[in-house]
Order: structure tokens, then sequence, then C-alpha cells
């Protein structure tokens, strides 16, 4: 099963070392990354907010935990946002490419 990621970073920096790192091990096929989200949450009892950037990671869900460990090992944050959604359909194509570059050589 494919799965899409949402990761939330403390700036572009962070955003690309956790990129880098997921596609270098083989653990994402792709990432995007976008600037400019402001998020709204609860922390520490109260309603918080900061600017961040979004990651969008495209992989497997046998991957999610190695993902996970693999993320939390370089993210700044406590409690990183680290959420896993379904891909229902996909151009077979684009799929195809997904597990082409998962392939350990």
């Amino acid at each position: 099963m494919y799965i899409v990621i949402f990761i939330t970073a403390k700036d572009k920096a962070e955003a690309e070392k956790i990129a880098r790192h997921l596609v270098s091990h083989k653990l994402a096929a792709c990432v995007n990354i976008s600037s400019g989200v402001e998020s709204f949450f609860w922390w520490e009892n109260k309603i918080d907010t900061a600017s961040e950037v979004l990651l969008i990671v495209k992989s497997k869900k046998s991957l999610f935990k190695k993902i996970v460990a693999a993320v939390r090992a370089v993210h700044s944050y406590n409690v990183p946002e680290i959420i896993a959604l379904p891909v229902i359909d996909g151009h077979k194509d684009y799929l195809k490419w997904i597990n082409d570059s998962l392939r350990k050589k």
C-alpha cells in the first residue's frame, strides 16, 4: 500500500535535512517541501501558533515505522507531526516509479 506522509518542521533547513535523509535511505521516493505554513495547535494547555514548513512524503506503508524512527532521529521537535494517509488510487506509472525508487540496490 502506498502512503502520503505529512511532516512539519521548524524551518526549510530542517525540512531539507529530513527530506535528504529519507530519500537517500530509500525510505521515500519523493519529498515535496512547502514553505509558509501557519499552524495553530494545542500545546501545554493553550493554543499556540508557529510558522512551519510542510513535507509531503511519498512512500509505502511497509516503511512507515522506519520513517518515523528516521525522522525522530533528526527532528528538533519533541512531538513531531508524522501522519500517514493511504493512497487509494494513482497513476500506474507513478506508483511503479515509487516502487522502483524504493528498491535497495
